[in-house]
């Protein structure tokens, strides 16, 4: 299990989780610590309330026209919700996006999909062909350096 996912399983205990349970219990820097902390509550959808504490934001399900919804329910599970568009669950493993990676390591277009393929190969299903993408855009900013 990475180390967001258990930054998120402690924040969906304890919506106020601190740097330093984070630092004894994951054996992380305090730097690191409050990536994680800030990375995990951005994706849970948490906010903060008037007096500083952390809350889990509640989730409406609505019926009925748009212009008269009814509340059918209101959920406050500690649950995160999956985002399968915006941070597929294969972006995260190891605790970063590999494409927060690729941006803060500048890496052109060729580069970054190699990194891309190689990093989520075990993630997908089908690890030789990803591996083999990777090689081909790898094969290509070699031919684009060596002409």
């Amino acid at each position: 299990m990475s180390n967001l996912t258990h930054t998120k399983k402690y924040l969906a205990s304890d919506p106020n989780t601190s740097v330093e349970y984070l630092v004894k219990t994951l054996g992380v820097t305090k730097k690191y610590a409050y990536v994680l902390l800030n990375k995990a509550r951005k994706e849970m959808g948490m906010s903060k309330t008037s007096d500083g504490k952390w809350k889990l934001k509640a989730r409406m399900f609505l019926t009925g026209a748009v212009d008269n919804p009814k509340i059918l329910a209101v959920e406050t599970s500690n649950t995160p919700v999956a985002d399968n568009v915006n941070h597929p669950a294969h972006y995260k493993t190891g605790g970063i996006e590999t494409i927060d990676f690729i941006e803060a390591k500048k890496l052109n277009y060729n580069l970054g999909n190699v990194v891309k393929y190689v990093t989520r190969a075990d993630h997908k299903g089908n690890r030789l062909e990803d591996l083999k993408k990777a090689r081909w855009y790898l094969d290509r900013e070699i031919e684009k350096l060596s002409s």
